[in-house]
């Protein structure tokens, strides 16, 4: 979102209305922020029997497999309403806060040789016992068993603290790893590049830091491809440019959909629209002043002044709501709803919430093989968007 439009007269208005519409912001001219879903979309309840599920990984052939924050793998049936296995052979977590059983991605070539990645919070041992750190473990599903499984990558360092893991994974049309990770509620880390803390990274399959990653000074951690992260928790490739996006959560206030550029500086903690918790909202109390130009990237869109909590993003693509192809689609855990961007380039030009209030803390959103978009809820429900 430009300048101008973050100073629409909309803005003004959100202090009135945010106690009715949370995540209400300064949108470009036209956006529409719909408290009821359109006329076409129902919200089918699938299950609601999981415990604080995180993330949704859809099987090739039916069936999905649900990491669970406090530490379970479930494998579900085709239509999601059976909970068919606990997988076992899963790492420990450090199941606290913020942290447990995270991210769950398939391999590419998962069909064949049924590898997949973890991710999770890892408690530290020996001399960082009490510590923990965002960890990617990498194994093979047979059965309804992990075996062959090691960890491939360890967030440095491991922090005290339970919160801000990121933790998002994508495998880039590129064939790498790509993981969003949180600054552990720690802020200067994030700009630090001796340390992965507020960092977005890109790794090889094997976990070491892949090829053409941006040329840092020496002494730089060489996996890092951005800098400045609060705690991203949604990634997504654009389906026209094959460019990465994420979504990040501000402090009090300035939660960010962000275009990630090679070696882009994303300004936290030294820039935000957001403000410092407990201090009086509007533009005054931003941090640093609010605009990140020209010392750092100016973020697409933002919502201020009150955060949504974004905790994902998927740029939909399917059949089903084909007048829908490209849009960008941000889950709220404070909104509880979901957000629709509607892009032009780097310009947002309408933004609304198309299925309405849904009255649960939305942890996950993905589009599934039969083109219908699926939702993980805090309070242990998958839900499917339909019409």
């Amino acid at each position: 979102m430009t300048l101008m439009n973050r100073q629409h007269p909309l803005l003004a208005l959100c202090l009135v209305a945010a106690v009715f519409l949370s995540g209400c912001t300064g949108a470009a001219p036209g956006a529409v922020a719909a408290s009821t879903p359109a006329a076409s979309v129902r919200i089918n309840t699938l299950n609601s029997g999981l415990n604080q599920p995180w993330a949704l990984a859809h099987l090739p052939g039916g069936g999905m497999l649900v990491t669970e924050k406090q530490g379970s793998l479930r494998r579900l049936s085709a239509d999601g309403r059976q909970v068919l296995a606990t997988i076992s052979g899963v790492p420990t977590v450090h199941a606290r806060g913020q942290g447990g059983l995270l991210d769950i991605l398939l391999s590419p070539d998962f069909a064949r040789s049924g590898e997949l990645y973890l991710s999770y919070s890892e408690p530290g041992s020996g001399a960082e016992a009490g510590l923990s750190g965002t960890a990617i473990f990498k194994a093979r599903l047979q059965g309804d068993a992990l075996v062959g499984g090691q960890v491939i990558y360890r967030q440095s360092p491991k922090v005290s603290g339970s919160g801000h893991y990121g933790s998002r994974m994508l495998t880039g049309p590129d064939g790498y790893l790509w993981v969003s990770l949180g600054e552990r509620q720690k802020e200067s880390p994030a700009q630090d590049l001796t340390g992965s803390l507020g960092k977005i990274i890109r790794l090889r399959p094997d976990g070491q830091a892949a090829p053409d990653n941006p040329g840092w000074p020496a002494g730089s951690r060489p996996e890092i491809w951005s800098l400045g992260h609060r705690n991203p928790q949604g990634m997504a490739f654009h389906p026209n440019t094959g460019e990465l996006w994420a979504t990040e959560h501000g402090p009090q206030g300035g939660d960010e959909l962000n275009r990630i550029r090679k070696g882009g500086n994303y300004g936290w903690p030294l820039r935000s629209y957001g403000c410092p918790y407990g201090s009086p909202v509007g533009e005054a109390c931003r941090i640093g002043g609010g605009k990140h130009a020209p010392d750092f990237l100016e973020p697409v869109a933002t919502w201020v002044p009150t955060s949504i909590a974004p905790s994902g993003l998927l740029f939909y693509g399917g059949e089903r709501f084909a007048e829908w192809q490209g849009h960008a689609f941000v889950p709220g855990l404070g909104g509880q709803s979901v957000w629709r961007i509607v892009l032009k380039g780097d310009t947002e030009v309408h933004r609304d919430e198309p299925f309405g209030r849904l009255g649960e803390r939305i942890r996950h959103i993905s589009q599934g093989p039969d083109g219908w978009i699926y939702l993980l809820s805090d309070s242990g429900k998958l839900l499917r968007v339909e019409r």
